[in-house]
């Protein structure tokens, strides 16, 4: 059987831009390459696309604060509404091999967000992941739980104001709405980028400047206290779910450093400590916010588990991290599913997707 060729787009613009180097160097590492054929395709942080050799796509690799993406001198481009050879190389337009799949691990704004992924559906590419409103709607934390409490599904109560309406943010109704400490939060971002813990009206101000300096809109939430339960789901029509790990944060939250710099920043317990009721709800409930949110392919659920046993949504991740101290991999490792083996069903979820897209009529307009 003729090898597929992959295409693994990662970088990008947004302050998830290192994780995504992280990210993608294990998926290079634990890729079958008697089965795959693997092309690099590196974004910048000013947002050029890059050919790189395996052998020097990114400098200090082993360093997840000094990693860098290596710039080549070789740039490409997309065309959309090709049919075959999507991508040409930029200096003269020539086309490069015919990609069966894409693995887009561009964390954040501009990658996770539906931007990327409405890039790949204009170009016809399958691409691992979810698509264009399903991305759109998780990433923004606000959007995504007015869906979610639209079902049934408990979140945080919480607040969302705009640049515009950053008059009206008023620390005294807040602490009266949500209690201290309160979580302020860009609305769309990721990996606790840009996220604060906050009790004081001091603290309160420095936070709001701090989640307008990453979005044009912003969240604050209520402090839920109980377990930090995640869940791995994989699939498209229909998506089972990995047992729960705990994360047990040995700093204030679970940070940007403790997810994906320090390994002493937290402690994760794979499987949960949990009952057998606990773990069904858990896998329950993950498979109809997967649903109700539009999701494909793959998805991280974040929970928190009260005291008193309730499941509350914290947020849904539909590209986790891919690192070696990543939740969504190390998941389905325990929860039988190998590392090889989750690439390839990803992939294979792109394509089966991609080819019930290829089914859909759509008005065809031609030329006079």
């Amino acid at each position: 059987m003729p090898k597929r060729k992959v295409g693994i787009i990662f970088g990008g613009q947004s302050a998830e831009h290192e994780v995504s180097l992280q990210s993608a160097k294990n998926i290079v590492d634990a890729i079958d390459h008697d089965k795959y054929d693997v092309m690099l395709i590196g974004i910048d942080k000013q947002g050029k696309w890059h050919i790189n050799d395996q052998a020097s796509y990114l400098i200090n690799a082993e360093d997840p604060e000094r990693i860098q993406l290596h710039k080549s001198n070789k740039s490409v481009g997309v065309v959309p509404g090709a049919t075959d050879h999507q991508l040409v190389r930029a200096a003269d337009a020539e086309k490069l091999e015919q990609l069966d799949a894409v693995f887009p691990i561009v964390h954040g704004t501009m990658g996770e967000d539906g931007s990327l992924q409405g890039l790949m559906r204009m170009a016809n590419l399958p691409f691992v992941g979810t698509s264009v409103l399903g991305s759109a709607i998780c990433m923004d934390k606000d959007i995504a739980k007015r869906l979610l409490q639209a079902s049934g599904i408990n979140v945080a109560k919480g607040l969302a104001y705009t640049f515009a309406e950053r008059s009206m943010i008023d620390f005294t109704y807040a602490r009266e709405q949500l209690g201290v400490p309160m979580f302020i939060k860009p609305a769309n971002q990721g990996s606790s980028v840009g996220v604060s813990k906050v009790s004081t009206q001091a603290a309160f101000d420095q936070a709001i400047n701090e989640a307008f300096q990453y979005d044009q809109k912003l969240v604050i939430e209520e402090t839920l206290k109980g377990r930090e339960i995640e869940c791995a789901v994989l699939g498209n029509d229909d998506p089972k779910a990995s047992v729960p790990g705990e994360v047990l944060p040995q700093t204030e939250f679970y940070s940007y450093e403790s997810k994906y710099i320090d390994e002493e920043g937290a402690i994760l317990e794979m499987p949960a400590a949990l009952s057998a009721d606990e773990v069904s709800r858990l896998q329950t409930t993950a498979v109809a916010v997967f649903k109700a949110l539009e999701c494909a392919g793959l998805a991280r659920v974040d929970f928190f588990l009260t005291t008193d046993g309730a499941v509350y949504v914290n947020e849904v991740n539909t590209l986790p991290g891919f690192t070696r101290i990543s939740m969504y991999p190390k998941l389905w490792e325990i929860s039988g599913i190998s590392y090889p083996e989750l690439i390839d069903q990803l992939i294979e979820l792109a394509i089966e997707r991609h080819a019930q897209y290829s089914q859909l009529k759509s008005a065809v307009f031609e030329d006079d």
